[in-house]
């Protein structure tokens, strides 16, 4: 796979205004781990290898299980996952796949048995801020293999330069 555009370089504002909403998303009170399975299963859905590899790295080093890693893109036939995350799950593929059914009346009811309106206000922005990362990863080709987690977890504008530098 080459890479095509370097879009961090390109168009350093409009990384900026991703990595704005990534921010916020890390800092809106929905758990961390909820946050990189809601990550992880979007870009499953895409396609989107880079942002598969960096997920699930960062899963990982969260605490995540093998074994829930493994089983997310069947997440409805497994018990490893809370209502909760169930919930998030469901709200995360039709968001992502908002073409087919336009977010479905059953999966909002289900996800606000389990979330406040701020909260999915947040989850839905955290769903809107992977997927734009994807499209942008998928464009430019961006190299699985190529994200190296840092110690200091948290620095979104590096992981977005990285990201960026990827698709060189």
């Amino acid at each position: 796979m080459q890479p095509r555009i370097d879009y961090g370089a390109a168009a350093p504002a409009a990384r900026d205004a991703v990595l704005a909403l990534e921010n916020y998303v890390r800092h809106c009170g929905l758990e961390r781990s909820l946050l990189e399975l809601v990550r992880l299963r979007a870009s499953q859905i895409n396609g989107c290898a880079y942002c598969i590899d960096m997920h699930t790295k960062d899963a990982r080093a969260e605490g995540e299980t093998e074994q829930r890693l493994h089983a997310l893109s069947a997440w409805r036939e497994t018990p490893f996952y809370s209502d909760r995350e169930r919930a998030a799950l469901a709200w995360t593929e039709a968001i992502t796949l908002v073409n087919r059914d336009h977010v479905p009346d059953d999966v909002y009811q289900e996800t606000r048995r389990h979330f406040g309106e701020k909260e999915i206000v947040d989850l839905t922005l955290a769903v809107i801020a992977i997927n734009s990362w994807n499209r942008l990863a998928i464009s430019f080709r961006a190299v699985p293999g190529s994200y190296h987690r840092e110690r200091a977890a948290g620095d979104v504008r590096r992981e977005g330069a990285r990201a960026s530098h990827a698709a060189r």
